[in-house]
């Protein structure tokens, strides 16, 4: 893992979040790595749209699973999600708003920047 992997801009990647502590290598960034086949890189927000959306998809979110230490997640939590979950999720017009600035920037092999950034939360 790279500590100064850089974000869709080219900065150096900003924290995603700590409460609940994000990021594959639970870290608060949305770094990646060979181990990451998910891509984790997109720092969404929740809503509850978005987290219902994912369960119907079969990924809950929502419920604990203290076996691998995880909370759920609740609306307005940070999370570093998978950037083809959240190309679903916009295809399915309940993609949640991002933080660019902490999106790395991996995420462009996959997502266009031109459809991320309406939804950057610190650009609109």
């Amino acid at each position: 893992m790279n500590n100064q992997q850089k974000n869709v801009f080219g900065s150096c990647l900003e924290l995603c979040g700590l409460d609940p502590i994000t990021g594959f290598y639970r870290n608060g960034c949305c770094n990646t790595g060979a181990g990451d086949v998910g891509t984790h890189t997109i720092c969404a927000i929740m809503t509850d749209e978005f987290l219902n959306f994912s369960r119907m998809m079969g990924n809950d979110l929502i419920s604990p699973k203290q076996q691998y230490g995880f909370p759920g997640l609740s609306a307005g939590d940070r999370w570093c999600l998978c950037a083809l979950r959240w190309l679903e999720a916009w295809q399915a017009g309940t993609a949640p708003r991002i933080r660019l600035t902490s999106t790395n920037a991996k995420t462009l092999e996959l997502i266009n920047l031109e459809i991320l950034r309406p939804y950057d939360l610190d650009l609109n």
